[in-house]
């Protein structure tokens, strides 16, 4: 038995999901070097969302803002995580876009990378891992967590033994909609323990009200590393508390070591900043709530409050409950893929679409088609003859690794963006979110060269389209 480590979410995960990753890096600044004291395994400070936000919300570079946080956190490790060949956007870039992207990340300051793929499929991963470890990084690969009549101990036991053969330096649970029993957790991570090496990390939300529990009987079972958000940011849709959680493992065999009252302190910080976005309604209480819908359709939060929004505007909300029925049907039709970015997106607005025209499949969107010919990589159960016919009739399937499909892009990234850029990041910038981002280099400009403010849309400080 050993103490269990502890990853904090705050400056990423916690604050993606309760206020869509809108802190900027001048509220994160001045805490930083009390976070570097506490003794954490890890910082989680990037990527998932956090970089399209800072672009396209807060006029931020999110390059800028690792290397400020990096230069103030000194001891601790910095994290972030990565879509596999997805990087973090929601398609596959080509191996030259992966491999330069994963030695930035290191280079500006990234020691953990956590690379899942929405489908498990480990060829998708394996760019990403080998370039992690060229930089110098630590691989940790992520298992998207989800249940269906095939997602067993046994698939997630071969999926890790795969993943430590690929190069993964230690792996994540992934259980992004937090539908992870405590006593399949402990099964899980005891299976799990006895077949591969490396250490494992548990990764929940507390959107079902579950977590805690979960999180209990994983560090009984010998977890190594949990992650928990400092209580402002902290349950609802984003992880456990880091508080509770340190108070309820302190006088045991797992005892994390770390000190209350010293995160008592931080999150005093972050109270203030937290009634702030409450005030401004961008932290809407409803995702403060335990949603045990979640454990029935297994929908994570993110992708309920996506389903309220597009029924809202289809004046269709009235067919919420028959959407939510829908979505574990429309699951089983394409293989049962995790629901995580992009599949979650993607079997949510398909089953939207199936309820309000009353007919299943009558108008199928590109990404689906694009998933079921092969593009994205492997279902976890290959999709009926059937369901193919209905979204690509007589297409052929593709079932080699989606990305050997794709030429180098990274010089032509650079000859399309040569009079914006500033650093070599922003050709990766561009390749991910190019409309998004040269709105940004041209707000850059205009500040740099004092241009008149006035010319830019005081709605979101970014030049109109």
């Amino acid at each position: 038995m050993a103490n269990v480590k502890i990853t904090e979410t705050i400056l990423r995960d916690g604050h993606q999901s309760l206020i869509a990753t809108r802190m900027k890096t001048e509220e994160m600044l001045p805490i930083l070097e009390k976070l570097d004291k506490v003794g954490y395994h890890a910082l989680e400070v990037w990527g998932g969302a956090t970089f399209d936000a800072c672009l396209r919300f807060l006029n931020e570079d999110p390059w800028e803002r690792l290397r400020k946080i990096r230069k103030k956190v000194k001891n601790t490790k910095l994290q972030m995580l990565l879509r596999g060949q997805n990087l973090l956007g929601y398609k596959n870039y080509p191996d030259d876009v992966v491999e330069e992207f994963v030695k930035k990340s290191v280079e500006n300051g990234i020691d953990i990378i956590r690379i899942f793929d929405a489908l498990n499929d480990v060829r998708n991963l394996r760019t990403s891992i080998r370039a992690t470890k060229k930089a110098g990084g630590h691989a940790q690969t992520a298992i998207s967590y989800t249940v269906s009549p095939v997602h067993n101990i046994n698939y997630y036991v071969n999926l890790a033994k795969e993943m430590e053969k690929e190069g993964a330096d230690s792996i994540c649970i992934k259980d992004m909609a937090g539908i992870l029993l405590p006593y399949e957790a402990e099964e899980l991570v005891k299976e799990l323990k006895a077949n591969v090496k490396v250490p494992i990390e548990m990764h929940s939300h507390f959107t079902s009200g579950i977590a805690n529990q979960m999180y209990m009987k994983a560090v009984e079972a010998g977890i190594d590393i949990i992650d928990t958000a400092l209580s402002p940011f902290g349950n609802g849709t984003s992880q456990p508390a880091t508080e509770p959680m340190v108070a309820s493992l302190q006088k045991s065999p797992y005892d994390t070591g770390l000190d209350l009252n010293l995160l008592n302190e931080i999150a005093e910080y972050f109270r203030p900043i937290k009634e702030k976005y409450m005030k401004s309604g961008i932290l809407n209480p409803k995702v403060l709530g335990v949603n045990a819908k979640t454990l029935i359709y297994q929908v994570p939060g993110g992708m309920l409050s996506n389903l309220v929004s597009q029924l809202e505007k289809q004046g269709s909300i009235d067919k919420f409950e028959k959407v939510l029925e829908e979505v574990p049907k429309v699951r089983e039709d394409l293989g049962y893929p995790p629901l995580v970015t992009p599949m979650s997106q993607m079997v949510g607005t398909q089953s939207v679409f199936n309820v309000i025209l009353g007919e299943r499949y009558k108008m199928v969107p590109s990404e689906i088609k694009n998933y079921v010919k092969g593009l994205y990589g492997k279902p976890t159960v290959e999709i009926s003859k059937e369901i193919k016919e209905k979204i690509i009739g007589n297409d052929e399937v593709y079932t080699g690794r989606p990305a050997d499909l794709l030429e180098p892009q990274l010089q032509n990234y650079k000859n399309e963006i040569k009079e914006y850029i500033e650093q070599d990041e922003d050709v990766l910038s561009y390749a991910l979110f190019p409309q998004v981002a040269i709105k940004y280099f041209q707000y850059r400009q205009a500040e740099k060269y004092k241009i008149d403010n006035s010319l830019l849309d005081k709605e979101d400080k970014t030049y109109p389209v």
